[in-house]
């Protein structure tokens, strides 16, 4: 689609890079009994699976687990933000549409505002927000990617370019930056998003211009869709979503990127370049497309979605490594921390029950339902794990992203839009807490070697 001759090799050079190939894969590869030998905490966990201590927040807490009688138990989950129950903070006030804009200000600034703090706050992200048409033409209609999570890391640093004092790491300068993109971060993606289907896909250009009266759910809604026209349902749902992805503690894979390219003493757009770049893997963000994609094996190759005896020999299978994509994992279930419950998926599973209705789709619903109980079954018994394994965040927001007519494309980048808040927060937290780089350590186990002049290697 994209072509580039500059990125491809010519036939006569291809069979030398096969054989570069065969050098780095016998270089790179380490002897695995060594990690057991060296006690070496892999995915920095221990053997339980537990995460290393390696830094203190006060911006989430995350819980899957309490103490009795000394004895660690798994628990329904709970996530914090700044000490509120998230459960809370969904439910709020009863005249309060909308909570992802406030729940940013909690992140950012330790506590919950008043109303003339959250007007003034808004009223900040208004100014923040616009994007020139220079910018929206010169840097995200230029060399459009089919993946807008790359888009979004090419525009960010680009926004280094337009800043006057870019390096400038004082907190009041770093705040503005982490406003600055917090307010542009919808409008980058869903640019981003329509100028591949331009460009990539041949289709109609439509740019549409952002409301400052409206929330950035339903500005999401307004500049994605034609007509920019969205139900009430439809911008609470999203904007619940984004308040539940907006932070999940400081040991996230993202999040501890934040603190790790932080800590060296980067610029702002690095960082969150970084972060980003981090979300974007399968393992992180990109978690509920393949939740998706896996559902859609599922409605291809058994019959009757009703029927649980057909359903669980797909699942069996996948397990067995001989359905869908052959890696042995039904995707969205299963967490690092919660064991009998993900407090997300809790909240999001009712908004989804609630749109799925709305939208007619509950047969879809009822499917995903079915899975997740199954699986959590299928995976306890027929896996050694060491603690139950819930459904996660990602198993139903795929689900509802679909629903609300956002193309796949943009699955991960409005988790993206989202947890910048997050990383914001803990890039300020370590630099306000003037932290030491962060350097793990690694232990060579490789041989020295004597060095030979080049007429002298005979190999």
């Amino acid at each position: 689609m994209y072509h580039n001759s500059m990125m491809e090799l010519s036939e006569d050079r291809k069979g030398l890079f096969d054989e570069l190939v065969k050098f780095c894969m016998a270089s790179g590869e380490i002897d695995q009994s060594l990690y057991l030998e060296y006690d070496v905490k892999r995915g920095l966990r221990d053997s339980s699976g537990k995460g290393v201590l390696t830094g203190l927040t006060e911006i989430s807490d995350v819980n899957g687990s309490k103490v009795v009688d000394g004895v660690k138990m798994p628990a329904e989950g709970e996530l914090y933000y700044q000490g509120y129950n998230v459960r809370d903070l969904i439910k709020g006030d009863v005249e309060r549409r909308f909570a992802f804009e406030e729940i940013t200000y909690l992140l950012l600034f330790g506590e919950l505002p008043n109303q003339k703090q959250f007007d003034s706050f808004c009223a900040v992200l208004g100014d923040l927000q616009e994007l020139s048409n220079d910018f929206v033409r010169d840097v995200i209609q230029y060399h459009p990617s089919a993946n807008i999570m790359n888009s979004l890391q090419k525009t960010i640093l680009s926004l280094y370019s337009f800043d006057e004092n870019p390096e400038d790491t004082s907190v009041p300068n770093v705040l503005r930056q982490c406003l600055q993109m917090i307010a542009k971060m919808p409008l980058i993606s869903v640019y981003a998003y329509h100028c591949y289907r331009h460009y990539g896909l041949n289709k109609n250009l439509v740019i549409r211009a952002p409301k400052k009266e409206y929330s950035t759910a339903e500005n999401i809604l307004n500049i994605l869709r034609p007509d920019g026209k969205f139900t009430p349902l439809e911008a609470f749902v999203l904007d619940t979503a984004l308040v539940l992805h907006a932070e999940h503690g400081g040991g996230n894979n993202s999040t501890f990127t934040t603190h790790v390219v932080t800590s060296s003493g980067t610029d702002s757009y690095s960082a969150m370049a970084a972060a980003v770049a981090s979300l974007k893997g399968p393992k992180h963000g990109g978690a509920n497309l393949k939740v998706q994609q896996m559902f859609a094996d599922l409605e291809a190759n058994v019959k009757d979605w009703t029927s649980e005896a057909q359903v669980r020999d797909y699942l069996s299978k996948v397990l067995a490594k001989e359905a869908f994509d052959r890696a042995g994992l039904i995707y969205g279930m299963g967490h690092a921390v919660y064991t009998l419950s993900d407090p997300r998926k809790e909240i999001l599973k009712d908004c989804v029950r609630t749109l799925a209705e709305e939208k007619g789709r509950m047969e879809e619903f009822a499917l995903y339902d079915m899975v997740e109980r199954i699986s959590a079954e299928l995976i306890t018994k027929g896996r050694r794990v060491f603690k139950p394994v819930c459904a996660n965040v990602d198993f139903y927001s795929g689900f509802m992203y679909s629903m609300l007519g956002i193309p796949e494309e943009l699955f991960t980048p409005i988790f993206a839009i989202a947890r910048i808040s997050g990383w914001s927060a803990h890039r300020l937290e370590e630099l306000v807490n003037r932290g030491k780089i962060i350097r793990p350590a690694y232990k060579y186990v490789g041989t020295h070697k004597e060095y030979f002049p080049m007429k002298e290697r005979f190999w």
